[in-house]
């Protein structure tokens, strides 16, 4: 499905999509409503970043299916992680952080 490693081209190439992607109308409307996609944080306009929920290290695409609204901490430990092993990391963070039931 996705490479494991992108190559050097392919992660300038979405870097260059994504700075256009930032600029687009799409973008502005999805970082009006800015909440975490991942926590669902409500976050500032000014602090939203963008997240590739296939990461471009991985073979991801700079498109509106694959970018979700992020908050900078979400965004920074996600790193090259999907977001599905992430959402699993953290709730495996929710169930170990639960009280015991008796």
């Amino acid at each position: 499905m996705f490479d494991d490693v992108a190559s050097e081209q392919h992660i300038r190439r979405e870097r260059e999509a994504a700075r256009l992607l930032r600029k687009s109308r799409w973008w502005q409307n999805a970082i009006a409503k800015a909440q975490c996609y991942y926590c669902t944080q409500v976050i500032e306009k000014a602090a939203a970043t963008m997240d590739h929920v296939v990461p471009v290290a991985r073979g991801g695409r700079s498109t509106p299916g694959n970018v979700v609204v992020a908050c900078k901490s979400c965004n920074t430990q996600k790193r090259d992680l999907t977001a599905a092993d992430w959402l699993l990391y953290l709730e495996s963070l929710k169930a170990s952080q639960a009280p015991a039931k008796l």
